[in-house]
């Protein structure tokens, strides 16, 4: 990724900040059948959660990951557990009656809980932090008084306050005590090993193609094998399966993040209110150096461009903190709901066989562990929490979002519409998703081809980076 010349370089790790650390050791590929009661596909922060579940409950389970642990979007988080979430509450309210977004609060209350617990019970470093969601402007500072609303509405303990401590004017902040940041890699690590200790098999670069509902088991088909299970969790950051058509309820985001040095570190974890969104926390490098990790400039996937986007973040990041040095570059894709909740359940209503957990909304590590307890009690046949209504995957709420969908849904058919009109125009030989058809665009930043329909990205050669396509291009 390029970054403006005016910054202070060094060579720069284009992974993120994460990564510096060492990785845990390839795992094998599936190579030949095999049965388990559970098959997990997604090795992220969701999979690896609801694996260890349903391992330490006695059940075989795999953990099915295309790629490597880490390569989605877990490993290139900003690793904030907090339940205060930027303006989210003020979104919910608006597809949700306030019992719902209740609920949400207390679901990510539960998993915040477990989490704390596993980390400290596991040595995973887990730091201690308050959460702001602050203002620059005057939109930004409506949108932060709704949030405030919103959040004592949903029962949080949250303040305003006009003070922060950050470096440059802010016209007021929400402010939440008693949240808490962590590193990425050393969590999915601890649970990697977690897994296999408790019996479970994980599996990388084990590509899923297709699930097969039969008549008593489920048969999954990777790009070298097959597997049979009695239930399949797809938590792959957007289901691969088009059945229950997610794809149409979700809008792909991509975001970008920096790690910098600075002389100036938060002590909370901050996130702005403003159109122009900036996040904000410390994270100590694998030298144990503390650095400034900067995050924003979010768009729908394939319909900006990644380059302007990120320039603008690493510019206000040198204007902003001058005289640091530029260390790690990343982006990260997430998934935006209609509803603005997730979409934690039955991939088709009434079939618990095929689960699914998606549209966290960039907010992962505060959401996936209550998703992994919700689909644990549905697998393991347990009593489901009563604040799980506000993250099922069907609900009649999805009717007060339609607005939202046929919006998001119009947008699609505009871009596939000026994909195809355009394609004889371009310059380059644009190639076409496998997924529906949308016309790619060449990102340069990320040297990938980016679907600007549902967010599939492809490598040069054609690999799938980013589903919900599951087929290379030709």
């Amino acid at each position: 990724m390029a970054a403006p010349e005016s910054f202070s370089l060094r060579p720069v790790d284009s992974e993120p900040v994460w990564f510096a650390r060492p990785r845990p050791d390839p795992r094998p590929p599936l190579t030949s059948p095999a049965s388990y009661d559970v098959v997990v596909v997604g090795g992220g922060l969701t999979g690896l959660l609801t694996a260890l579940l349903v391992a330490r409950a006695g059940r075989s389970v795999a953990v099915l990951e295309a790629r490597r642990i880490g390569d989605g979007t877990s490993g290139h988080t900003t690793g904030k557990v907090s339940l205060l979430q930027g303006t989210k509450l003020s979104r919910v309210l608006q597809s949700n009656p306030p019992s719902v977004a209740r609920l949400y609060v207390e679901a990510g209350r539960e998993g915040q809980a477990w989490l704390r617990h596993y980390c400290e019970h596991r040595g995973v470093t887990a730091e201690e932090r308050h959460a702001t969601t602050y203002a620059t402007t005057r939109p930004g500072m409506v949108r932060a008084r709704a949030e405030l609303a919103a959040g004592k509405v949903a029962g949080l303990d949250v303040a305003w306050t006009d003070h922060t401590e950050l470096p440059y004017d802010v016209l007021g902040a929400v402010r939440l005590d008693g949240q808490f940041q962590v590193h990425a890699m050393e969590l999915l690590a601890a649970l990697l090993a977690d897994v296999e200790a408790e019996g479970g098999t994980v599996f990388e670069e084990s590509r899923v193609v297709d699930v097969d509902r039969g008549a008593s088991r489920v048969t999954v088909r990777t790009d070298r094998a097959t597997v049979d299970a009695d239930a399949v969790v797809l938590a792959t950051n957007q289901p691969i399966m088009d059945r229950g058509a997610f794809f149409a309820r979700l809008k792909p985001q991509r975001s970008y993040a920096a790690a910098i040095s600075s002389t100036w570190l938060p002590r909370g974890m901050h996130l702005s209110s403003d159109r122009q969104v900036r996040s904000l926390r410390s994270v100590r490098a694998t030298d144990g150096e503390e650095l400034l990790m900067i995050g924003g400039s979010g768009h729908v996937t394939g319909r900006s461009s990644p380059s302007k986007r990120l320039d603008e973040l690493l510019t206000w990041a040198q204007e902003t903190f001058p005289g640091g040095e530029l260390r790690h570059v990343w982006s990260a894709q997430d998934q935006s709901p209609v509803t603005g909740l997730p979409y934690v359940g039955p991939l088709l209503p009434g079939d618990h066989r095929v689960q699914v957990a998606t549209g966290f909304d960039k907010w992962g590590f505060s959401t996936a562990p209550a998703a992994a307890l919700l689909l644990a009690a549905d697998l393991l046949d347990g009593r489901p929490p009563a604040w799980g209504r506000s993250m099922r995957s069907w609900t009649p709420r999805e009717a007060l979002a339609g607005g939202r969908a046929a919006l998001f849904n119009a947008e699609v058919g505009c871009h596939l519409a000026y994909g195809y009109a355009s394609k004889p125009f371009r310059k380059d030989d644009a190639p076409t998703c496998t997924h529906l058809g949308g016309v790619l665009s060449w990102n340069p930043t990320e040297q990938s081809w980016d679907c600007p329909l549902h967010g599939s990205r492809f490598a040069p050669d054609g690999e799938v980076l980013e589903g919900p396509a599951t087929k290379r291009l030709s």
